[in-house]
Protein backbone atom coordinates (compact mmCIF):
# COMPACT_ATOMS: atom_id res chain seq x y z
CA UNK A 1 0.00 0.00 0.00
CA UNK A 2 3.00 2.37 0.46
CA UNK A 3 3.54 2.90 -3.47
CA UNK A 4 -0.17 3.65 -3.70
CA UNK A 5 -1.40 7.07 -4.57
CA UNK A 6 -4.55 8.84 -2.58
CA UNK A 7 -6.84 8.01 -5.39
CA UNK A 8 -6.10 4.28 -5.61
CA UNK A 9 -6.44 4.15 -2.00
CA UNK A 10 -9.52 6.16 -1.78
CA UNK A 11 -11.47 3.49 -2.96
CA UNK A 12 -9.92 0.55 -1.43
CA UNK A 13 -10.40 2.66 2.14
CA UNK A 14 -14.19 3.41 1.89
CA UNK A 15 -14.46 -0.26 1.12
CA UNK A 16 -12.99 -1.14 4.07
CA UNK A 17 -14.87 1.43 5.73
CA UNK A 18 -18.04 0.22 4.98
CA UNK A 19 -19.21 -2.50 8.11
CA UNK A 20 -18.06 0.91 10.24
CA UNK A 21 -20.10 3.25 9.10
CA UNK A 22 -23.19 2.08 10.59
CA UNK A 23 -21.96 2.39 14.08
CA UNK A 24 -19.56 5.49 13.53
CA UNK A 25 -20.94 6.87 10.54
CA UNK A 26 -18.49 8.49 8.05
CA UNK A 27 -16.41 10.06 10.38
CA UNK A 28 -12.42 10.08 11.33
CA UNK A 29 -13.51 6.75 13.70
CA UNK A 30 -14.31 5.02 10.41
CA UNK A 31 -11.67 6.19 8.52
CA UNK A 32 -8.94 5.17 11.40
CA UNK A 33 -11.19 1.66 11.60
CA UNK A 34 -10.84 0.85 8.29
CA UNK A 35 -7.61 2.11 7.38
CA UNK A 36 -6.31 -0.72 10.20
CA UNK A 37 -8.66 -3.45 8.42
CA UNK A 38 -7.15 -2.49 5.12
CA UNK A 39 -3.46 -2.05 6.07
CA UNK A 40 -3.51 1.30 5.08
CA UNK A 41 -1.13 3.46 7.22
CA UNK A 42 -3.46 5.88 9.39
CA UNK A 43 -1.03 8.59 8.94
CA UNK A 44 -1.57 8.59 4.82
CA UNK A 45 -5.57 7.41 5.37
CA UNK A 46 -6.35 11.06 7.01
CA UNK A 47 -4.91 12.51 3.87
CA UNK A 48 -7.37 10.41 1.22
CA UNK A 49 -10.38 11.86 2.13
CA UNK A 50 -9.18 15.84 2.62
CA UNK A 51 -13.08 17.05 2.04
CA UNK A 52 -14.59 15.09 5.44
CA UNK A 53 -17.68 12.91 5.64
CA UNK A 54 -19.28 14.59 2.40
CA UNK A 55 -15.90 13.88 0.29
CA UNK A 56 -16.31 9.72 1.87
CA UNK A 57 -20.14 10.14 0.78
CA UNK A 58 -19.03 10.76 -2.38
CA UNK A 59 -16.24 8.05 -2.60
CA UNK A 60 -18.87 5.29 -1.39
CA UNK A 61 -20.74 6.59 -4.37
CA UNK A 62 -18.40 6.35 -6.88
CA UNK A 63 -17.65 2.64 -5.45
CA UNK A 64 -21.35 1.65 -5.65
CA UNK A 65 -21.78 2.85 -9.53
CA UNK A 66 -18.56 1.18 -10.25
CA UNK A 67 -20.06 -2.22 -8.64
CA UNK A 68 -23.30 -1.44 -10.21
CA UNK A 69 -21.41 -1.19 -13.57
CA UNK A 70 -19.48 -4.26 -13.55
CA UNK A 71 -22.59 -5.69 -12.41
CA UNK A 72 -24.27 -4.74 -15.92
CA UNK A 73 -21.10 -5.60 -18.05
CA UNK A 74 -22.57 -7.74 -20.87
CA UNK A 75 -26.35 -7.82 -19.63
CA UNK A 76 -28.80 -9.08 -22.91
CA UNK A 77 -30.24 -6.72 -24.99
CA UNK A 78 -33.75 -5.68 -23.84
CA UNK A 79 -35.34 -2.26 -24.16
CA UNK A 80 -34.45 1.11 -23.05
CA UNK A 81 -36.94 1.28 -19.91
CA UNK A 82 -35.94 -2.79 -18.84
CA UNK A 83 -32.64 -1.78 -19.25
CA UNK A 84 -32.74 1.19 -16.62
CA UNK A 85 -35.07 -0.24 -13.97
CA UNK A 86 -32.64 -3.27 -13.84
CA UNK A 87 -29.65 -1.03 -13.59
CA UNK A 88 -31.43 0.86 -10.72
CA UNK A 89 -32.78 -2.47 -9.33
CA UNK A 90 -29.31 -4.00 -9.52
CA UNK A 91 -27.77 -0.37 -7.78
CA UNK A 92 -29.94 -0.71 -5.27
CA UNK A 93 -29.86 -4.56 -4.44
CA UNK A 94 -25.89 -4.59 -3.98
CA UNK A 95 -26.50 -1.89 -1.52
CA UNK A 96 -28.99 -4.34 0.63
CA UNK A 97 -26.36 -5.18 3.54
CA UNK A 98 -25.23 -1.85 3.42
CA UNK A 99 -28.67 -0.01 4.03
CA UNK A 100 -27.84 1.72 7.60
CA UNK A 101 -24.29 2.88 5.51
CA UNK A 102 -26.32 4.14 2.58
CA UNK A 103 -28.82 5.99 5.45
CA UNK A 104 -25.67 7.72 6.75
CA UNK A 105 -24.91 8.95 3.04
CA UNK A 106 -28.36 10.09 2.52
CA UNK A 107 -27.91 11.81 5.95
CA UNK A 108 -24.62 13.64 4.73
CA UNK A 109 -25.69 14.40 1.71
CA UNK A 110 -28.61 16.89 3.20
CA UNK A 111 -26.39 18.42 4.96
CA UNK A 112 -24.16 19.72 2.09
CA UNK A 113 -27.10 20.24 -1.17
CA UNK A 114 -24.52 20.78 -3.63
CA UNK A 115 -22.49 17.81 -3.78
CA UNK A 116 -25.71 15.44 -3.03
CA UNK A 117 -27.09 17.09 -6.60
CA UNK A 118 -23.24 16.50 -8.05
CA UNK A 119 -23.27 13.01 -6.81
CA UNK A 120 -27.16 12.05 -8.14
CA UNK A 121 -26.29 13.29 -11.61
CA UNK A 122 -22.95 10.69 -11.69
CA UNK A 123 -25.11 8.17 -10.47
CA UNK A 124 -27.67 8.63 -13.16
CA UNK A 125 -25.15 9.59 -15.70
CA UNK A 126 -23.34 6.14 -14.33
CA UNK A 127 -26.72 4.00 -14.93
CA UNK A 128 -27.69 5.22 -18.64
CA UNK A 129 -23.73 4.84 -19.79
CA UNK A 130 -23.72 1.29 -18.09
CA UNK A 131 -27.48 0.66 -20.45
CA UNK A 132 -25.26 1.91 -23.14
CA UNK A 133 -26.67 5.39 -23.57
CA UNK A 134 -24.55 7.47 -25.92
CA UNK A 135 -25.96 10.66 -26.40
CA UNK A 136 -24.07 14.12 -26.16
CA UNK A 137 -26.71 16.26 -27.62
CA UNK A 138 -29.19 18.00 -25.04
CA UNK A 139 -30.80 14.50 -24.45
CA UNK A 140 -27.56 14.33 -22.32
CA UNK A 141 -28.52 16.31 -20.10
CA UNK A 142 -32.39 15.31 -19.62
CA UNK A 143 -32.48 12.05 -19.59
CA UNK A 144 -29.78 12.26 -16.18
CA UNK A 145 -31.72 15.16 -14.88
CA UNK A 146 -34.60 13.31 -15.44
CA UNK A 147 -33.18 9.70 -14.01
CA UNK A 148 -31.55 11.22 -11.14
CA UNK A 149 -35.24 12.40 -9.80
CA UNK A 150 -36.45 8.99 -10.10
CA UNK A 151 -33.26 7.39 -8.61
CA UNK A 152 -33.29 9.78 -5.90
CA UNK A 153 -37.12 9.26 -5.05
CA UNK A 154 -36.54 5.61 -4.82
CA UNK A 155 -33.59 5.42 -3.02
CA UNK A 156 -35.50 7.20 -0.18
CA UNK A 157 -38.17 4.75 -0.68
CA UNK A 158 -36.44 1.60 -0.78
CA UNK A 159 -35.00 3.31 2.55
CA UNK A 160 -37.97 2.98 4.48
CA UNK A 161 -39.13 -0.19 2.32
CA UNK A 162 -40.28 -3.02 4.47
CA UNK A 163 -42.17 -5.09 1.93
CA UNK A 164 -41.24 -8.90 1.24
CA UNK A 165 -38.21 -8.44 -0.78
CA UNK A 166 -38.69 -4.83 -1.77
CA UNK A 167 -41.55 -5.47 -3.78
CA UNK A 168 -42.83 -2.27 -3.04
CA UNK A 169 -39.99 -0.29 -4.18
CA UNK A 170 -39.73 -2.18 -7.40
CA UNK A 171 -43.60 -1.57 -8.11
CA UNK A 172 -42.99 2.44 -7.37
CA UNK A 173 -39.59 2.50 -9.35
CA UNK A 174 -41.84 0.62 -12.59
CA UNK A 175 -44.45 3.67 -11.99
CA UNK A 176 -42.22 6.25 -12.11
CA UNK A 177 -40.18 4.65 -15.01
CA UNK A 178 -43.75 4.13 -17.38
CA UNK A 179 -44.34 7.79 -16.25
CA UNK A 180 -41.04 8.78 -17.88
CA UNK A 181 -41.59 6.93 -20.88
CA UNK A 182 -45.23 8.62 -21.15
CA UNK A 183 -43.29 11.60 -20.64
CA UNK A 184 -40.81 11.36 -23.63
CA UNK A 185 -43.35 9.41 -25.89
CA UNK A 186 -45.81 12.76 -25.70
CA UNK A 187 -42.36 15.19 -26.12
CA UNK A 188 -41.77 12.91 -29.29
CA UNK A 189 -45.31 13.13 -30.39
CA UNK A 190 -45.14 17.28 -30.77
CA UNK A 191 -41.37 16.92 -31.99
CA UNK A 192 -43.14 15.35 -34.91
CA UNK A 193 -45.89 16.92 -35.05
CA UNK A 194 -43.56 20.22 -35.20
CA UNK A 195 -41.44 19.14 -37.63
CA UNK A 196 -44.83 18.80 -39.82
CA UNK A 197 -45.91 22.21 -39.67
CA UNK A 198 -45.17 24.23 -43.05
CA UNK A 199 -42.10 27.02 -42.54
CA UNK A 200 -43.17 29.66 -41.39
CA UNK A 201 -40.16 32.47 -42.74
CA UNK A 202 -41.19 30.42 -45.87
CA UNK A 203 -45.06 31.36 -46.08
CA UNK A 204 -43.63 35.12 -45.25
CA UNK A 205 -41.77 35.16 -47.83
CA UNK A 206 -44.17 34.21 -50.12
CA UNK A 207 -46.65 36.56 -49.65
CA UNK A 208 -44.45 39.21 -49.58
CA UNK A 209 -43.28 37.81 -53.13
CA UNK A 210 -45.81 35.72 -54.81
CA UNK A 211 -44.51 33.48 -56.84
CA UNK A 212 -45.59 34.30 -60.70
Amino acid sequence: MTDATLDELRPLLVAAMVPHVAFDGWTAASVAAGAADAGIDPDVATLVFPGGAAAIAVAYTDLANARMTAALAGAPPMKVRDRIARAVRVRLEQAEAERETVRRTVAVFALHPAVSARATWTTADAIWRACGDTATDLNHYTKRATLGAVYAATLLYWLADDSDGRADTWAFLDRRIAGIMAFEQAKARVRDGLAKLPDVAQLLGRLRYPAV
